[in-house]
């Protein structure tokens, strides 16, 4: 049996530990001894799609966990380089794969360590109810790709291992047009949700009037989609369409950036609206749109001081 350590014990990460456990050996990486502890005598029970309780190895220390065959990293961006640094000098056998949302995730843990790198973006989404349970709320894909010394075959075989657990992956021989279709859907519709307090809901499709909230998603769209196109990537999946579709579903999805803000937290928004900035100033293609989103939620962290 592969063994698997999950590093970051959230959402995604409870959810991807919960599920992997049903067929892999699954260890999980905690920032508490206390969390650690209750997973270990608890087990983790996932609630709403799919209904079970697995059980699971859990230490808040690194060494105290046995040695992994994959290290899904599943924290969010805003604590990808701590914790990036508490896995330096571990697992150095492992194949290691990040999950965040933006880009630039693999260079942050790449810098700490040799592994194998491969990328990985999920649409999945749940709600973390405690340490030990977690409910499934969107059955959606989880994007894998090489990255760093990784073949398509190497994802394939982890996209198999995800879809034989319960959950949904596609493997991708280049993961960027993937990749960059949820850049452009996230730092649209992050960042909207997070400065209008608004879930993601039918007003982000909405056009008909002038005032409507949809012209300016779907503007925001088209820019990220122009970035795209300077940059030499041809998406995967229009976001627009993306966008559509998730708001037809009839689910109210709170995106993480609007919790975030709503918990005076630091938001994903460098890794997601910055990263797409960064790419735009790069491409020499003009963001102004993105560029005052990202400025006025970085500005929105400020007042929480």
């Amino acid at each position: 049996m592969r063994k698997v350590l999950v590093a970051g014990a959230g959402t995604i990460g409870s959810l991807l530990a919960a599920h992997l456990a049903r067929v892999a050996d699954v260890s999980v990486l905690t920032r508490r001894d206390e969390h650690a502890r209750a997973l270990n005598e608890h087990g983790l029970t996932v609630t709403g799609r799919a209904e079970f309780t697995a059980a699971v190895t859990a230490a808040a220390d690194p060494s105290q966990l046995p040695e992994p065959h994959l290290v899904i990293v599943a924290c969010k961006g805003s604590d990808l380089e701590s914790l990036a640094q508490r896995l330096e000098g571990h697992y150095p056998e492992a194949t290691l794969m990040t999950v965040q949302n933006g880009l630039g995730a693999e260079a942050v843990a790449g810098a700490h360590g040799a592994w194998p790198l491969l990328s990985a973006v999920t649409f999945m989404s749940g709600t973390r109810e405690s340490d030990t349970r977690v409910e499934y709320v969107l059955d959606t894909e989880t994007w894998i790709g090489p990255y760093r010394d990784t073949t398509p075959d190497d994802a394939r075989k982890v996209a198999d291992l995800i879809a034989s657990s319960g959950l949904k992956a596609q493997a991708f021989d280049d993961l960027r047009p993937a990749q960059w279709s949820k850049l452009i859907f996230n730092a649209t519709v992050n960042a909207v949700a997070a400065l209008t307090g608004l879930p993601h809901e039918p007003r982000f499709a909405a056009t008909a009037e002038t005032s409507d909230l949809g012209n300016l998603v779907r503007d925001l769209m088209d820019e990220g989609k122009a970035v795209a196109a300077a940059a030499g990537v041809e998406l995967f999946e229009d976001p627009w369409e993306m966008n559509l579709l998730a708001t037809q579903r009839g689910h109210r999805h709170s995106p993480s950036m609007l919790e975030d803000v709503k918990a005076h937290r630091t938001t994903e928004i460098e890794l997601i609206t910055g990263s797409l900035v960064r790419e735009a100033e790069r491409a020499g293609a003009p963001a102004p749109l993105h560029t005052a989103m990202y400025a006025l939620v970085k500005a929105k962290e400020a007042s929480y001081s």
